[in-house]
């Protein structure tokens, strides 16, 4: 029987002593010049990427776009096959923000976990619960949803009152309290609102976020430690896409050596705990 998502989580994390994501968002554009006529630009760039943070990263999290926009779903499969061979214990998340109704949403959940190979995906909760549990229907796989995120325009919706509280807040008390029956879901909660993320940390102990905003969008790490971490000194996976995929304009020392600089800046701040993890 496949290991729990809150199991491989809880894997991952102590395999590489880390709580740090790499975000793999190769843009065409930047990609480093010693690979733009590659026949399959993404994939060398990506296992550049691989090869330099693997002991560094958690977590892999590919932003979809990046590959379909250019109809180069074959490099991200690629890509993921890759990590598959030698990253074995880290986590691919598909960043693809998927939602729909009825067997659309299934679709879309056999899409992220059959097509792609995915161990999680981000995903809309704004249709509401049926849009939702087709992705938490297998015990091994993992949403991670989108709850408090990072952008500026967050604010437009997710701090819109309900019965008294925002949008955001409601959202995690009905994913905690109904959806996460396999303990596998996250929340989505940006490194940008360090005082909201405590104020989530609080309310739910056990939950895992995905944290992005570190780096180009401007979050604190110091005050995402002190807002996010659990009780365990995990509960936090930190996402980093430019800030590590494009250091040294992508050459392959100083990616090493960003992934490697995140990874050792959160263990000095991690709590020295035996505590249990997510599972």
């Amino acid at each position: 029987m496949p290991a729990m998502f809150c199991e491989r989580l809880d894997q991952a994390c102590a395999a590489a002593n880390s709580l740090v994501c790499v975000g793999l968002d190769p843009d065409l554009d930047q990609l480093p010049a010693d690979l733009r006529q590659d026949p399959q630009p993404l994939f060398a760039f990506n296992r550049r990427i691989v090869d330099a943070t693997l002991q560094s990263a958690a977590a892999y999290k590919p932003q979809i776009a990046f590959y379909s926009a250019l109809g180069r779903e074959d490099e991200l499969m690629a890509s993921i096959d890759y990590i598959r061979a030698r990253a074995p214990a880290a986590l691919v998340i598909l960043d693809a923000k998927r939602n729909d109704i009825g067997n659309s949403a299934v679709a879309y959940a056999r899409e992220a976990f059959e097509r792609y190979g995915a161990d999680a995906v981000t995903v809309n909760p704004y249709m509401g619960e049926d849009s939702v549990l087709p992705f938490l229907a297998r015990p091994d796989r993992g949403a991670i949803l989108l709850c408090r995120t990072s952008n500026p325009g967050a604010r437009d919706f997710q701090d819109l009152l309900v019965e008294g509280e925002p949008l955001y807040k409601r959202v995690a008390e009905r994913a905690a309290a109904r959806w996460n029956g396999h303990r596998n879901l996250m929340l989505v909660v940006g490194a940008t609102y360090p005082e909201e993320m405590a104020e989530l940390r609080r309310a739910h102990p056990m939950l895992w976020f995905l944290v992005p905003g570190i780096g180009a969008q401007g979050g604190d790490l110091d005050s995402t430690l002190a807002a996010g971490l659990n009780s365990a000194g995990t509960g936090l996976l930190i996402n980093s896409s430019r800030g590590i995929i494009y250091a040294g304009g992508g050459e392959s020392g100083a990616i090493r050596q960003a992934a490697a600089t995140l990874r050792e800046a959160i263990n000095r701040k991690r709590l020295k705990s035996s505590s249990a993890g997510y599972c």
